[in-house]
């Protein structure tokens, strides 16, 4: 049962980090979002999420569009078919190794385990 823990050790660190993947999954959702309800949604500060949001960028993860509403500059984020694909994979391998690790408590607690 170690590949359990080999497997949660190994999960895909940039979809995993808990604001990434707060972002990736609040995308997962719509067709996109602004920032300010990324900011709101994510609980983030600005900076942090402007971080998060630059490197889910580099990683072509997301897709930033940038314009003006009203001479307000106005962030928006959307999915790439990369990212979607990425952290729905992420979301069905949490499931897994969450079924996995029941598993794995139950035969810890089973009298014939140890």
């Amino acid at each position: 049962m170690s590949e359990l823990f080999e497997d949660l050790c190994n999960l895909d660190r940039l979809v995993h980090s808990p604001p990434r993947l707060a972002i990736l999954t609040a995308l997962l959702g719509c067709e996109r979002a602004d920032f300010m309800f990324l900011l709101n949604v994510t609980g983030l500060s600005r900076g942090n999420l402007s971080t998060q949001l630059r490197k889910l960028e580099e990683a072509r993860l997301i897709r930033i569009r940038k314009s003006f509403k009203t001479r307000r500059p106005r962030t928006e984020a959307s999915l790439t078919a990369l990212g979607r694909r990425r952290i729905e994979e992420h979301w069905r391998e949490l499931e897994r190794l969450r079924e996995d690790a029941e598993g794995w408590r139950a035969a810890q607690a089973s009298p014939s385990a140890g």
